[in-house]
């Protein structure tokens, strides 16, 4: 549901591409160039290229374009990959995630690897391909004998040989390791990796996404050896008996039957001292939590631990008892600043509420005074919500707090009127206020604020850039829907398995939300059993993969949305006859309450239903901790036309930070890249792409020539899919 994921390797990049010197296991960064994930293993998204600058960036044009053929008409297929760019090749993932070699300074192939080749179901699964990666992990080996690129792919992580392309036989399963593997006990939901890990000398650290319901997976934190794929570690982030943070669990068997508390939005490294900082996710499931009392460590926290051991250092958590879906988005910024008097190595976090936490980053201590500040605890029954939440007195948020009646669109009196009576339907307006069937505004909302583009830092100046989509959702609960006792026929049980597994987002009356969640309603009007069954096993765009749960289940399920009669609810790829109803049990508890759908406030035209900027880019001083500019993100050309100032737009991707003086982002729906003035937030540059840019730019120089490039994936929030890289130069 959320969107619905960092390496410094040890690489020796060339004087000549202006790159990083390093040797393995020992690495300066230079900030020249783009060889992991964010550019460098600390998260900063920043060079320190100056060949484009706030001079001549009016002259940037565009240097080379690189199309996979690879996507779908629509808006079926994203690409969200930030690449890397190692010895002259750029490496990067396709819409449907195959894995290419590019010559960085032409854009022309070397190689381009398919995992449905190695996949003997592919054939006959057309939604192989609909999962997402946001980049890649270079790793070499000391001696420089073994060079290659770890890649995700749903739940595996594929080793492929720089030369080749192709998978390295000698690591983990053939070329690949299996993230559904040493989870500590059989799942029935989905495990996949869609931002990629980090390495530490020859350790590959991983995290997972996964499901958001009460049967979530256990996620731990798991590292593997880089040349071979073994498992070294792992740190369970619902702990187990005699680990520390165990006793703060009011269930002492949670560990045994809870999911989450996931690393999906990717890690940082502080390479020096070999600590790695892991944020997380919430325990399942997000917005009722009956079954799981207390804080819930370590859900919605910041952990650090001992790269090569994982042993565990420090933690803070930013959401106690989530409720919210308040996960956190994005990996850490690592920097240092001159705090009291005193140079101080600092990990700062962003969140979805738009604050920006930051701590020392070798005991966790708060840089700047955290609040623990009381909120409401009125729950549904059942529900204990945490009294307390922490509020840092600074950094400033980059983000509005609060969505109150002042707050209501007025772009027509028309829209207003409409839009106050929607507004006025949710009750509860404060940040904090616990899910009910009265409901409650999520502002930001449940994408943010902060999200998985994470924010980028100006290591010179200590000024973080960091973008916010400005657009508030309505969280209501309601009661599950009771269904038929005496219905004992496969489609019954199938009914009552989606108000336990699907309600949530498309409906207790099948209908969806918009163009993110789409309707069930007549779906055996455009699916058949097969192609439905395998969107069910592989997802497709916010919906993610539910291949886990028993295949009687499924048959269940689909004999109900597609009104199948029960000697049809097989499927004929192969996995045996119809289930019995007495057969299907689902692994789920049964749940009182669930969500109404995932509602954005949107008017009629599509526009929030909040006065703007719906979409914004923030300069956050990290020394003082103060707010130097805000600026719309994104523009809607026809309202602009009516003499509407510019009002920003949704947006998802990050930006990056130069030496420069720019800051280069994409990520919003009107299909442009842009460049701002780093010190004042005005536009000096900015082009149309092919789709939507809904990613992180990379940035590195080749022969004494910078460049910019930028996935052009499109597809989400009802924009066109795309399948093109664009690289810009002088």
């Amino acid at each position: 549901m959320k969107p619905v994921y960092l390496l410094f390797a040890a690489i020796a990049l060339s004087a000549t591409l202006n790159s990083c010197k390093q040797s393995a296991g020992s690495v300066t960064a230079d900030y020249n160039g783009w060889p992991t994930y964010a550019g460098s293993k600390d998260g900063a998204r920043y060079s320190e290229s100056e060949i484009i600058n706030t001079q001549n960036v009016v002259g940037l044009k565009q240097a080379w374009a690189h199309s996979s053929n690879d996507r779908d008409t629509g808006n079926r297929t994203q690409n969200q990959c930030n690449p890397i760019m190692v010895d002259g090749m750029l490496y990067g993932s396709t819409p449907k995630l195959k894995l290419f070699s590019l010559d960085a300074a032409t854009g022309k192939q070397n190689w381009l690897f398919d995992p449905a080749s190695l996949d003997s179901t592919a054939k006959f699964n057309p939604m192989f391909y609909y999962k997402v990666n946001r980049g890649v992990v270079y790793w070499q080996d000391a001696d420089g004998g073994n060079k290659r690129v770890f890649y995700n792919v749903g739940n595996k992580v594929y080793a492929l040989d720089i030369t080749t392309g192709q998978p390295v036989a000698g690591f983990g399963h053939g070329g690949y390791l299996d993230m559904t593997e040493n989870v500590g006990r059989e799942i029935h939901s989905f495990v996949a990796s869609t931002t990629p890990g980090i390495i530490y000398k020859d350790v590959l650290i991983m995290g997972v996404r996964v499901a958001e319901s009460d049967d979530a997976a256990p996620a731990p934190i798991r590292a593997y050896d880089a040349l071979t794929g073994k498992l070294r570690w792992s740190f369970n982030t619902i702990p187990h008996p005699g680990e520390k943070g165990y006793e703060t669990w009011e269930d002492k068997n949670a560990w045994k039957s809870l999911g989450g508390a996931n690393n999906w939005s990717g890690m940082s490294l502080d390479e020096k001292r070999g600590i790695v900082y892991i944020p997380t996710g919430s325990i399942g499931g997000d917005f009722y939590g009956a079954n799981r009392k207390g804080q819930n460590l370590y859900a919605n926290s910041l952990i650090a631990l001992d790269a090569s051991t994982g042993k565990y250092i420090w933690h803070y958590q930013f959401v106690h008892h989530d409720l919210w879906d308040r996960d956190l988005p994005a990996n850490p910024n690592l920097v240092t600043i001159n705090h009291d008097g005193k140079n101080i190595d600092v990990v700062a976090q962003i969140t979805k509420h738009g604050y920006i936490f930051m701590f020392d980053r070798t005991n966790g201590k708060p840089i700047f005074p955290i609040n623990e500040t009381p909120v409401p605890t009125a729950g549904l029954p059942g529900e204990q919500p945490w009294p307390t939440q922490p509020i840092p007195t600074l950094p400033e948020p980059f983000a509005r707090q609060k969505f109150g009646p002042e707050d209501v669109t007025n772009i027509s009196p028309a829209t207003h009127k409409d839009m106050m009576e929607k507004y006025l339907k949710v009750k509860y307006r404060t940040m904090f206020s616990p899910p009910s069937k009265d409901g409650g505004w999520i502002f930001p909302g449940f994408d943010g604020g902060g999200e998985w583009g994470g924010a980028a830092v100006d290591q010179q100046t200590k000024i973080m850039y960091i973008n916010s989509s400005e657009l508030p959702w309505a969280q209501v609960m309601i009661d599950v829907p009771k269904t038929d006792n005496n219905d004992h026929t496969l489609a019954g049980a199938g009914h009552a398995l989606y108000n336990q597994r699907c309600i949530a987002c498309h409906g207790a009356d099948l209908k969806g939300n918009g163009s993110t969640i789409p309707a069930l309603l007549n779906l055996e009007k455009k699916y058949t059993f097969v192609q439905a069954k395998n969107i069910i096993d592989n997802g497709r765009n916010m919906m993610p993969s539910f291949k886990a749960i028993p295949e009687g289940e499924k048959q269940a399920l689909l004999t109900f949305l597609l009104k199948l009669p029960e000697k049809e609810a097989t499927d004929p790829v192969g996995r045996g006859g119809p289930a019995s109803p007495t057969a299907v049990k689902s692994a789920l508890p049964p749940a009182p309450y669930t969500m109404a759908g995932y509602t954005r406030f949107i008017d009629k035209d599509g526009y929030p239903g909040i006065k703007p900027p719906w979409g914004t880019l923030n300069a956050v001083d990290l020394t003082t901790g103060k707010l130097l500019w805000k600026v719309p993100l994104g523009e809607y050309a026809e309202l602009t036309k009516k003499g509407i100032p510019i009002t920003g737009t949704e947006n998802y991707g990050g930006p990056l930070v130069t030496k420069g003086g720019l800051v280069f982002i994409a990520a919003t729906k009107d299909e442009m890249i842009r460049a701002f003035d780093k010190k004042t937030g005005k536009v000096l540059w900015k082009a149309k792409l092919p789709a939507a840019g809904y990613a992180t730019p990379a940035c590195y120089e080749i022969d004494g020539r910078q460049y910019i490039v930028i996935a052009c994936g499109g597809g989400k929030i009802g924009s066109k899919s795309g399948d093109s890289y664009i690289a810009f130069s002088l």
